[in-house]
């Protein structure tokens, strides 16, 4: 009774057992190592268990880590009498024993393990009431400069001990940016990106964050939280790009030679060069000082500038900050000579040219740098060969290059080339080139005509064209094959249709008159030609063409008997193919030069459909046309001269013929062989296709499908697919086993609209492997099997008859032979 009122006194809390529970209960059982479960906090005299032992054991004896804490009375019941605190024992480890009256241990010892597990009762608290650090401007974002550090006496393994660190204030906030950001889980504090790009400490040295730090990982309203001050003062970066260096090409210093210098924030950072272009040869290295070096002498005229990057990397291999470009230029010096543009420089001077003129530009080149004294180039003319009709002919330019005329004009009978030599200096080189200068001949002479008159000639006007009918010849005394002396001769009178032209010989500039076009006396019977002689180059000024440069010439063409001339060669028309007979189709013209009349005829009218009128060349269909069967018709029309030598021409007429919807649909091919199972299953259907002769649209054809009898609509049905193809289809099984013939009308819409009716022969048929099977019968013409037996005996009976009268022929053959032998045999001597 005594016990049990304890146990409605005292509150019981939750124990969590590893090891399973009494068969009794859930706070009682046997004496066994067990483990236990308990929150810190709890109020004291809280029962755990309730321990049995055999009947022998009439007290329970508790050892251990009791702390003053756990207890045990004589009856097994174990309890604690103070609240369990994890930060001072996370782990009792104890032992019950089972003892009898004399105090003899029975049962026993077993270890009990009390596990205090943890509640949150415990603050975060930072390791420093205030923090103070230094970053500097341009650093990476996102690598920490420094950190906060905070503590918590609950179990870092549950959530009462996960802290969680947050940036509560910036001071001072420009623009509402933050600068600085935290590790919610570390407490390392580094810079954002605008932080990174932003920080000055000529605008803002110093800044001041206020960072809590909360429990529970910051997701529960009870957890508890810390903050604390930091103090962060904001360094000039020193990772700077140095300025650009210039270093002189080809030093004789020795080598390597520091040129410039990069240097990280804080020591210990690791450099590199790196050179995006990655060439073969990179004359650069850095020392972990960050000196920048040239390792060998550099040539200007090779490259004349290097850009390439400085890194720096912590012990980890990862960039510190953005890579610094380097910028070197190579400063030149004069170790190059003038060079001449190619071994002879040419250039040309007219004949007459005034003096002062500019004759050309020699350019020569050096590989110094540009706009530099080391690359001014000075000309000096050091000799002129000949030396005819004096010395010192020509000038040059100091700086330019460029050649004058200098006393006189040149002639170039003369000489016809001089060659000069030019000294091209720079400041410390000089170099020779050769110049050649042609003197051109200019074009001061006219050409004359060896005569001025080349009389007359008399042509029939059927003439070939290409014939050459005269030769004429002019002379041009200026420089041979040259523009001043190659001739182009003209006809500037006489011939304005153009039935004339003249070809030069460019060797001789023989002139050679050629008939272009048909001559024809009935337009002009006499030409009365004027040829001009002329230069492709211009006269120079002062110098015109007169009369030496002309010829006259009389062409006189006779008349000859011309066929009839067509007004074209093909003519060309278009009807519709359903015009009446008699109606006029088209007409054709023809002329005769001498004026004669003309009769018109037809040729290759291979149908019949055509005829014309022989006064008039009117031509007139005489017979219904149809395109189907020719599209494009072709004749012939002959033009024959009345009277005279009846001379005729001939001419083509084309007439194109128009559709008309005159054809009616049919099948696009024969359709047999189609055939249905029988019995059938279920209905089936079968496709064919529709078409017709009449000229399809651009739309195509659209033809209309409808059963031919009214009668099969119970059986059967027809329906459109496409413009041009349908399916026929039975509507039910019940057909018998032999052939119907289902009409089927198709329309084609046309304007007017035709309609056909075609046939289609369905077979319903027994079917073996998905073929029509069909036995066959007798056919006319083919033997019955009676007659087939006669025949095949006979031939037997023959084949025997020749086998039997071989076998004889060749056995009377062998006894033969064997007669000779013997008769043979019997002359003939024995030999041993």
């Amino acid at each position: 009774m005594m016990l049990q009122a304890q146990l409605h006194c005292l509150c019981l809390f939750t124990l969590y057992l590893t090891t399973g529970y009494g068969q009794e209960g859930k706070f009682s059982g046997p004496l066994k190592p067990m483990t236990f479960s308990i929150f810190e906090g709890q109020g004291p005299s809280q029962i755990i268990f309730q321990f049995k032992a055999s009947p022998l054991a009439v007290t329970f004896k508790l050892t251990g880590e009791t702390d003053d804490i756990f207890q045990i009375q004589p009856d097994g019941l174990l309890y604690h009498n103070k609240a369990l605190d994890r930060e001072t024992r996370a782990v009792h480890k104890l032992q019950v024993s089972a003892l009898d009256a004399d105090g003899n241990t029975v049962e026993g010892p077993v270890p009990i393990t009390i596990e205090v597990k943890d509640i949150n009762d415990n603050r975060p608290v930072f390791l420093q009431p205030k923090y103070e650090g230094s970053v500097r401007q341009n650093s990476r974002p996102g690598k920490p400069f420094m950190y906060v550090n905070a503590t918590d006496l609950d179990d870092p393994a549950t959530p009462n001990g996960q802290l969680i660190y947050q940036i509560i204030m910036q001071l001072p906030k420009v623009n509402n940016v933050m600068y600085f950001q935290i590790n919610n889980k570390t407490g390392a504090i580094s810079l954002t990106r605008e932080g990174s790009q932003e920080l000055d400490p000529l605008k803002n040295p110093s800044y001041k964050l206020v960072v809590s730090v909360q429990d529970m990982g910051g997701q529960n309203d009870h957890s508890f939280s810390d903050s604390t001050s930091v103090d962060i003062m904001v360094k000039e970066n020193i990772w700077k790009a140095p300025e650009p260096v210039e270093i002189e090409e080809n030093s004789t210093n020795p080598y390597p030679i520091k040129i410039t210098q990069v240097q990280w924030n804080d020591p210990g950072a690791l450099y590199s060069l790196v050179d995006k272009e990655k060439p073969s040869k990179f004359p650069f290295s850095i020392d972990q000082e960050g000196n920048i070096y040239v390792t060998q002498p550099l040539d200007r005229e090779e490259k004349d500038a290097y850009v390439f990057y400085a890194v720096a990397k912590d012990e980890h291999g990862k960039p510190l900050a953005f890579p610094l470009q380097i910028q070197v230029k190579v400063k030149d010096i004069n170790d190059n000579p003038p060079t001449c543009p190619s071994a002879v420089t040419v250039l040309e001077v007219q004949e007459n040219e005034q003096i002062g003129s500019s004759i050309g530009t020699l350019i020569a080149h050096d590989m110094d740098e540009e706009n530099n004294i080391n690359s001014v180039l000075g000309y000096r003319i050091v000799d002129q060969t000949p030396k005819v009709p004096r010395d010192g002919l020509f000038l040059v330019q100091s700086y330019s290059g460029t050649f004058q005329l200098a006393v006189q004009s040149l002639r170039k009978r003369d000489t016809p080339q001089y060659n000069l030599t030019v000294e091209v200096s720079d400041k410390d080189f000089k170099t020779l080139c050769f110049v050649q200068v042609n003197i051109i001949d200019i074009n001061d002479q006219i050409p004359i005509f060896e005569k001025p008159d080349y009389g007359n000639l008399t042509l029939p006007e059927d003439t070939a064209i290409g014939t050459v009918i005269l030769t004429i010849q002019a002379t041009d005394v200026d420089e041979p094959h040259t523009g001043s002396s190659k001739i182009l001769y003209r006809i500037t009178q006489g011939d304005s249709e153009g039935r004339l032209e003249i070809e030069t010989d460019p060797e001789t500039n023989t002139g050679y008159v050629k008939v272009k076009k048909p001559l024809d006396f009935e337009a002009v019977a006499a030409h009365n030609i004027v040829f001009q002689a002329e230069n492709p180059e211009p006269l120079v000024h002062g110098v015109q063409y007169n009369a030496s440069s002309s010829a006259t010439f009389r062409l006189i063409v006779t008349d000859v008997n011309e066929a009839p001339q067509f007004s074209q060669q093909v003519y060309q028309a278009k009807v519709s193919e359903d015009v009446a007979k008699g109606t006029k189709v088209g007409n054709v013209t023809a002329k005769d030069p001498e004026g004669l009349d003309i009769s018109y005829s037809l040729r290759g009218d291979k149908r019949g459909w055509l005829k014309i009128d022989p006064v008039t060349g009117e031509i007139f269909s005489v017979a219904p046309l149809d395109r189907e069967a020719e599209s494009l018709y072709r004749v012939q029309v002959v033009a024959t001269e009345v009277g005279g030598s009846s001379l005729s021409s001939m001419a083509q007429f084309h007439l194109t013929l128009m559709d008309v919807n005159d054809n009616p649909p049919r099948l696009a091919k024969e359709y047999t062989g189609l055939f249905f199972c029988h019995p059938p299953k279920a209905p089936e259907s079968l496709i064919f296709e529709a078409t017709d002769d009449d000229q399809q649209s651009f739309r195509g054809r659209h033809f209309t499908f409808s059963l031919g009898s009214e009668s099969l609509q119970k059986d059967w049905e027809v329906s459109k697919i496409n413009g041009t193809h349908a399916s026929l289809s039975t509507k039910h099984t019940g057909f018998e086993e032999r052939v119907y013939h289902i009409p089927v009308r198709i329309n084609d819409g046309g304007r007017p609209p035709l309609e056909g009716t075609v046939s289609l022969p369905v077979t319903f048929c027994k079917c073996v492997e998905d073929r029509c099977f069909q036995p066959a019968g007798h056919m006319p013409g083919i033997p019955t099997v009676g007659v087939t037996v006669g025949v095949l005996l006979t031939t037997f009976l023959v084949i025997g008859i020749i086998l039997a009268v071989v076998f004889f022929q060749i056995k009377k053959n062998k006894g033969q032979h064997n007669v000779e032998s013997a008769q043979a045999s019997e002359v003939k001597p024995l030999r041993n």
